[in-house]
C-alpha cells in the first residue's frame, strides 16, 4: 500500500483558531480523507506551537505557568478540531518530550555538519511574527505582516549557515517543479533565493521558555527552528523507535499559509539538507480567507469564529462552503450572505432535495423497500459514475479541491433533472410501468450512494448518514475506490431508513432575524430611538475574562482592562473606575461589544465596550451566571 504523509502548520496557542486557521485544517483533512478513499496508507499530522514569547506573555497574563497555560489551550484546540471533523492521526505539541528529543538530535546533526557557529546578532525582531527581519524587508520601518515597528535586538547567538545552501536549494526547486505549489509561491521563493540568502540566528539567550541547546543551556532553540522539526518529531525521529519515521518520511505534502513559505521552502529544506535527511516532496502555500474583502483583524472586529457557524448549522456546511467556494492556493472570501446562498442552493436545494425526494418516493411507491439492486454503474444515470469518479480523482491528485467537488455536484444536479424528465409520479399511475418506476428510483439511489461516497471528504457526517440510510454495508470511511473491484452494491429488499432533512433551508434573512419575527407596520413605530433586529444583530457581543485591570493615568473614570477574548486578547478602556477597583475585576468574566470601532481615549486605543447596568447610583457589570469559554458569543 502506497503511503501518504500530510501535515499542516502547527498553531500558536496564544489565541483560538479563526476561520482562516480552520480553512487550512479543513483542506488538509479533505485531502487526507480523499487519499484514504483511494487506498493510500495515510498519516495526517497537526499540532500546537508552544515555545513562543507571545505564548509566555499570555500565560503570565492568565497567572499560569507557561506549561499549565499550554496544557489548557492545547486541549481546547483538540476539542475545536474535533467539532470540525478533522481526522488527524497525530497531534504533536512542541512541549512534548518526543519533540525535544527530535530537536536535540537534529541540532546535533546540523552542528556536526559544521553548519552552526556563534556570533553576535544585531537586528530587528518582530514579536508578532516571532521572526528576525532584515532591514531590506521592512515597510516604512515596520514589519510587513503586522505593520508594527519591530524591536531592535543585540544578542550573542548561534547561527545556521543558510547561505551555504543557496545553490543546492535552487537546483532542487528547479529540478522538482512540484516541490513548491502553487506556481506563484514557487516563483516567489526562487526570486528570494536568487537575491541571496544570509545566515540566520537559531537561538535566543536570556529567555527560558524553550528547548535548551544541547551543550549550552544559556540559550534556547529559536522558536521557528524548533517548530519546523515537528514534522519529524511526530514520527519519532531521534527516539528509540523510528519505525514511523522510516515508514512515512519524507512528507508527501506540507500544507501551510502563504505568509510562512520562506520558513518551509528555504529554512526547513536547508536544515534537512544539512542533516542529511530527505526533503518533503511538496509544500503547498494556500491563500488567506478574508471577510467581505477585508483581512480579518481583532482591531477591525471582523474576526469570524468557525464554531459560531458550526455550532449553529453543523461542521459540514462550513467545510463544504470553504472547500467548494475557495480555489485551493488562491485567496478566498467569507461572508454570511454568501454562505447562506451556497448552503441553500447546493446543499438544501440540490443534494438535500435529491435525497429527501428519492426516499419519499421509495416509501410512497414501494413501502420503503429498495425494489431492485442498487449497483452504482448499473443504470442509465448511474452508469456515468465511473467517469465522475475518474475526473474527481484527477482533480484530487492535482489538489483541485473545488473542482473535484464541482464534479460530484454536477452529477447531483443531473439526478434532479433526471427526476423531472422521468416524472416517477406519472410512472406510478400506470401499473404496467412499475418496473420502469423501480428502475428509476434505484438509479437515483445509486447516484446518491456514489455521490455520498465522493463527498465524504467534504461533508463526512452527512455522507455517513446517507450511506447508513441506504443500507450500504460496512463503514463509509473504510470503503475504498479501487477501479472496478470495489463498487458499492445494495441488494433489492433492503429497507431504506427514513431521514430528517439533511440540510433544512435557511431563510434568506436568518442571519439577521428569526422566522417568528414579524415587523410592525412602519406607521406603528413612533419612537425614533427604536432599532430593528437588523440593527441589533450587527452587534457582536461576547464574554471575556479580565486578565488584568489598572487605572489609566490622569483619568479618574477609566480602567484599562486586558481581556482574554478567545481571539488573542484585547484592551478595553472602561469608565467604571469610580465603581470598581482593579482587584475586584481581575479574573471576572464580563460581556463586551467585540466589533465596536476602536476609539482613542486618553491617548490610548480601546477595542470594544464592556456592558454594564446602572441601578440608581450602583453600577453592575453584566456577567454570565456561570463561567464560559472566553470568546463565547452572546445571542
Amino acid at each position: 500500500m502506497k503511503k501518504f504523509y500530510i501535515t499542516t502548520a502547527i498553531d500558536y496557542v496564544n489565541s483560538l483558531p479563526h476561520i482562516g486557521t480552520a480553512y487550512e485544517k479543513i483542506t488538509a483533512d479533505c485531502i487526507a480523507r480523499s487519499k484514504r478513499l483511494l487506498g493510500y496508507d495515510v498519516r495526517f499530522s497537526m499540532g500546537t506551537d508552544e515555545h513562543s514569547i507571545n505564548v509566555k506573555k499570555k500565560a503570565v497574563e492568565a497567572g499560569l505557568s507557561p506549561k499549565d497555560y499550554c496544557d489548557g489551550m492545547s486541549a481546547q484546540f483538540e476539542e475545536f478540531w474535533g467539532k470540525l471533523s478533522i481526522s488527524y492521526d497525530n497531534f504533536i505539541r512542541t512541549t512534548e518530550k518526543r519533540h525535544e528529543i527530535s530537536v536535540t538530535e537534529l541540532f546535533k546533526r546540523i552542528h556536526d555538519a559544521g553548519d552552526i557557529y556563534i556570533s553576535d546578532y544585531k537586528g530587528w525582531y518582530c514579536e508578532g511574527c516571532e521572526a528576525f527581519i532584515q532591514e531590506k524587508d521592512l515597510v516604512e520601518g515596520n514589519c510587513p505582516n503586522h505593520l508594527t515597528k519591530p524591536a531592535w535586538i543585540e544578542e550573542n547567538n548561534y547561527f545556521f549557515r543558510l547561505s551555504k545552501y543557496s545553490e543546492p536549494l535552487l537546483n532542487h526547486i528547479k529540478a522538482n517543479p512540484e516541490f513548491i505549489q502553487p506556481k506563484t509561491r514557487r516563483n516567489e521563493i526562487l526570486r528570494l533565493i536568487e537575491s541571496g540568502l544570509d545566515d540566520i540566528s537559531i537561538s535566543r539567550s536570556g529567555f527560558d521558555w524553550g528547548i535548551p541547546l544541547p551543550d549550552d543551556n544559556k540559550h534556547v532553540v529559536y522558536v521557528w527552528f524548533d517548530a519546523l522539526i515537528n514534522y519529524i518529531s511526530g514520527l519519532g525521529f531521534g527516539g528509540d523507535d523510528e519505525s514511523l519515521f522510516n515508514a512515512y518520511w519524507p512528507a508527501d505534502l506540507h500544507i501551510i499559509g502563504k505568509d510562512i513559505t520562506r520558513f518551509h521552502c528555504v529554512i526547513w529544506p536547508a536544515m534537512l539538507l544539512s542533516a542529511g535527511l530527505p526533503l518533503p516532496l511538496s509544500v503547498f502555500g494556500h491563500g488567506f480567507i478574508y471577510h467581505r474583502g477585508e483581512k480579518m483583524s481583532k482591531s477591525l472586529g471582523n474576526v469570524v469564529s468557525p464554531l459560531d457557524i458550526a455550532d449553529k448549522y453543523g461542521a459540514d456546511p462550513l467545510r463544504f462552503f470553504l472547500l467548494r467556494e475557495v480555489v485551493f492556493g488562491q485567496d478566498g472570501d467569507f461572508s454570511y450572505d454568501r454562505f447562506v446562498e451556497k448552503y441553500n442552493s447546493d446543499l438544501a436545494n440540490d443534494l438535500g432535495n435529491l435525497v429527501s425526494r428519492t426516499i419519499s418516493m421509495i416509501y410512497k411507491y414501494f413501502d420503503g423497500i429498495l425494489p431492485k439492486d442498487s449497483i452504482i454503474d448499473g443504470y442509465k444515470l448511474s452508469s456515468g459514475f465511473r467517469d465522475v469518479a475518474r475526473r474527481w480523482k484527477e482533480s484530487i491528485e492535482h489538489y483541485d479541491l473545488s473542482g473535484a467537488c464541482d464534479e460530484v455536484m454536477s452529477y447531483v444536479r443531473a439526478a434532479n433533472k433526471f427526476i423531472e424528465e422521468h416524472a416517477p409520479w406519472n410512472l406510478a399511475k400506470d401499473p404496467e410501468k412499475k418496473e420502469d418506476l423501480a428502475e428509476v428510483l434505484c438509479d437515483l439511489s445509486s447516484v446518491i450512494i456514489g455521490s455520498s461516497w465522493l463527498l465524504f471528504p467534504y461533508i463526512p457526517s452527512s455522507s455517513r448518514k446517507i450511506w447508513d440510510t441506504f443500507g450500504c454495508k460496512g463503514k463509509i470511511n473504510e470503503h475504498r475506490l479501487l477501479d472496478s473491484d470495489n463498487i458499492v452494491f445494495v441488494p433489492s429488499g433492503t429497507a431504506i431508513k427514513k431521514i430528517n432533512a439533511l440540510f433544512p433551508r435557511i431563510e434568506e434573512n436568518i442571519m439577521t432575524k428569526t422566522p417568528e419575527d414579524t415587523p410592525l407596520p412602519d406607521d406603528t413605530v413612533k419612537d425614533e430611538n427604536i432599532v430593528t433586529i437588523e440593527d441589533f444583530i450587527k452587534l457582536d457581543i461576547r464574554v471575556g475574562t479580565v486578565i488584568s485591570a489598572e487605572t489609566v493615568e490622569k483619568s479618574s473614570r477609566l480602567l484599562r482592562l486586558k481581556i482574554d477574548d478567545g481571539m488573542g486578547g484585547r484592551t478595553i478602556l472602561a469608565g467604571i473606575a469610580q465603581n470598581f477597583t482593579p482587584e475586584e475585576l481581575t479574573g471576572k468574566q464580563v460581556s463586551f461589544i467585540a466589533n465596536l470601532k476602536p476609539r482613542k481615549m486618553m491617548g490610548e486605543f480601546s477595542q470594544g465596550m464592556v456592558l454594564a447596568a446602572v441601578d440608581g447610583n450602583e453600577l453592575a457589570v453584566l456577567t454570565p451566571n456561570r463561567n464560559v469559554s472566553p470568546g463565547t458569543k452572546v445571542s
